[in-house]
């Protein structure tokens, strides 16, 4: 029997960065061949015209983010910053019920950054306990509404130095911790990469505990063909051989055109069929 087959959505956040609007790139995804969409932050946009889009398309939207927080005091989610629990249950509120209302069954749960003037090491034990708090309420309140909640580490060396989750180790103990199925841990290869290499005996360890596969070529976070570190023929070929089934996320930052730069998905869509047809 061959592998089951890989789904890719979009991050509207991301690709199609020429068309403004997220009902407008909602729309661009669906005539560019993808079926599913994700995207960081909606709550800026109007839901119903989110809703009407996602219909018109015939999109499915996969994954959205909890609120960044007061990003004029440096936050980046609430998750794990202590004495911000009650922005956090709001913020998880909120989510869920763009969630429920655009029938998106994955919440990326997000951590937050070491609060500004603190040095990490001081307070990593209070971010840790305060996350799992925040993590067991979410799990309840997910179970009930039917959605996954995802943590995602981030990468502390480039991307966000002051992270406070940023490596899957991490993150698996994390959950441990938690001890919910309605919480698991997003793979994005990019961050993963940067933060601990080892990609296939991770990807391979914490495949039990993956809800969501984001993808972008290490070191500039373009396409995933673009000249880099990784080979995505090999690691796509990895997650089918382990079966994975849920969508993988291209949130990468586009050389050019975005349409123009998705040669590599066709490329995947046509070895699959190759696989197939040699079965």
């Amino acid at each position: 029997m061959p592998p089951p087959p890989l789904h890719f959505a979009a991050n509207i956040s991301w690709l199609f960065p020429d068309i403004p609007g997220l009902p407008g790139r909602i729309r661009a995804a669906a005539r560019a061949g993808f079926r599913a969409v994700e995207v960081a932050w909606p709550y800026g946009s109007d839901p119903g015209e989110m809703k009407q889009a996602l219909a018109e398309a015939e999109v499915e939207l996969v994954l959205i983010n909890t609120a960044a927080g007061d990003t004029s005091n440096g936050e980046l989610g609430l998750g794990a910053v202590p004495g911000r629990q009650d922005g956090f249950r709001s913020s998880l509120q909120q989510a869920v019920t763009w969630a429920q209302n655009l029938d998106c069954k994955r919440i990326h749960i997000m951590a937050g950054r070491v609060p500004l003037g603190i040095e990490r090491a001081s307070i990593e034990k209070e971010m840790e306990e305060t996350f799992i708090e925040n993590l067991r309420y979410a799990a309840d309140v997910l179970e009930q509404a039917g959605i996954v909640g995802l943590i995602e580490p981030i990468n502390c060396r480039i991307s966000e130095p002051r992270y406070f989750l940023n490596t899957p180790q991490q993150g698996a103990t994390i959950l441990e911790k938690v001890g919910s199925p309605s919480v698991k841990l997003q793979l994005d290869v990019y961050h993963w990469q940067i933060m601990d290499g080892n990609l296939t005996e991770n990807i391979k360890k914490y495949f039990p505990l993956i809800g969501h596969v984001q993808v972008a070529q290490v070191p500039h976070r373009n396409e995933p063909d673009s000249p880099g570190e990784l080979s995505y023929p090999y690691l796509f070929d990895l997650l089918q051989e382990l079966g994975y089934q849920g969508y993988i996320g291209c949130e990468y930052r586009p050389r050019g055109d975005t349409v123009s730069g998705l040669g590599w998905m066709e490329a995947q869509r046509r070895r699959r069929r190759n696989q197939d047809t040699a079965v």
